[in-house]
């Protein structure tokens, strides 16, 4: 058995080929119910996600195996093999298992230590199960990718820093309140990364949302996705006094937000923390206001500096994930590659076994008289002799049992020792 991984991703393909070439989940089923049609392709699973598409097979021959899967997508897709020679890539035997495995742990996504790419390939996984597209190969193979995700989720730091500008700064305000749960925020403005950062938030505890916009009725619109209260914007600096966290997004060319109301606000908020987020550009929160006791004021470039930091951190991580996955490549390889061999070494030492009994049957029906103690004699040379004869051949099959092309190898012993004329016999 050969293992094969053909696919392309946002490193190899723009997003108009992606598209082009990604599967919903009715055309997946199809896709494993027709591919496994093919006598090469012994196992399947597909992986569709915006940022890849990927075929995980076991296949009799990498060659011809190859070739059915590019020709299944070119057909399915109308796209040219041409095409897909262009923006597709191709991993073998021990390759195809590490690139598996950094797949799982997301080395291999476009942002490292995302924890989505996981979660898909389970939702690839369980749609092969489902189909019955999976064989022993794949499962093992599969099921040993998540026990390695989760080892680096939990032996390295590649997921712990935030690398998106929303969790950014739900990851201060958690440094700065300690606890956010049944804090209040306000939106000021209604730009799409403060409504982002909101529902991080919101999914991490804070108590309760408000909205203030120029445009009311965007904000009726907003504070109902919140399940939150709308604040007239004229009356907005009234109410700060409320609020724990203040995320501002507005247009408004001039700042929005002034030192000298800030400190009237912390006076009535009894020097409380406050947090201000400042996402628009041009920005809506004087940087003096940063000057007050107890006021955060983070802008755009502050944020972006505490993720380019945060990655940094994530790909130093990321070399502590990747010599894990290594030594797991080795070691699953190493395993599977000494199964594929064991059935041939059965078979040839159940072969020359019973060439050694039928053997023997004849030569003691030839000598009737012989004593119960030279039978014994002419048992046992003969047993040494088979087993010198194994000794080699079944050290060569273990020897090159992780070597690359280890199916070549079985096919030679059961061709040279005629084990499927022996099996059919």
């Amino acid at each position: 058995m050969e293992v094969i991984v053909l696919g392309l991703n946002h490193k190899t393909a723009p997003i108009e080929i992606r598209e082009k070439l990604s599967f919903s989940k009715s055309q997946i089923s199809y896709a494993h119910k027709e591919l496994t049609r093919d006598e090469t392709i012994q196992e399947v699973m597909l992986l569709s996600t915006c940022n890849r598409v990927e075929l995980f097979t076991v296949v009799t021959s990498v060659e011809k195996g190859v070739r059915a899967l590019k020709e299944f997508l070119a057909r399915f897709h109308h796209i040219s093999l041409e095409i897909l020679d262009n923006v597709s890539y191709c991993y073998t035997q021990k390759d195809a298992v590490r690139h598996l495995f950094r797949v799982a742990c997301s080395l291999d996504s476009m942002v490292v230590g995302e924890p989505q790419i996981l979660g898909q390939l389970k939702e690839a996984y369980n749609q092969a199960l489902e189909d019955q597209s999976v064989g022993s190969w794949l499962v093992d193979l599969v099921e040993k990718s998540f026990h390695v995700a989760k080892k680096i989720r939990t032996e390295t730091g590649i997921c712990k820093n935030a690398v998106s500008i929303s969790f950014a700064a739900v990851e201060l305000a958690k440094k700065i309140f300690d606890k956010i749960e049944g804090k209040s925020v306000l939106l000021v403005g209604a730009g799409e990364m403060s409504e982002l950062a909101a529902r991080h938030l919101l999914s991490n505890g804070v108590k309760d949302i408000y909205v203030a916009n120029r445009t009311h009725s965007r904000a009726e619109e907003l504070a109902l996705q919140f399940n939150g209260q709308v604040i007239p914007f004229a009356s907005l600096k009234e109410n700060l006094e409320l609020m724990d966290i203040i995320i501002t997004s507005t247009s408004a060319p001039h700042f929005v937000f002034h030192k000298e109301e800030i400190q009237k606000t912390l006076h009535r908020r009894k020097n409380r923390p406050l947090f201000f987020i400042d996402i628009a550009v041009p920005r809506n929160v004087d940087p003096s206001v940063s000057k007050c006791a107890d006021v955060y004021v983070y802008d755009i470039d502050d944020l972006q500096m505490v993720v380019n930091s945060n990655l940094l951190e994530r790909q130093k991580e990321a070399k502590y994930a990747e010599a894990i996955v290594e030594r797991s490549v080795e070691r699953f390889w190493d395993k599977m590659s000494s199964e594929n061999v064991v059935p041939t070494i059965v078979e040839l030492t159940q072969k020359v076994e019973a060439i050694r009994q039928q053997e023997l049957k004849k030569a003691f029906s030839k000598l009737p008289n012989l004593s119960d103690a030279d039978r014994e004699v002419i048992n046992c040379l003969a047993l040494a002799i088979t087993k010198k004869v194994l000794h080699d051949p079944i050290c060569m099959l273990r020897k090159k049992s992780s070597s690359s092309n280890t199916s070549h190898y079985i096919q030679t012993a059961k061709e040279l020792f005629n084990l499927d004329g022996f099996k059919r016999s």
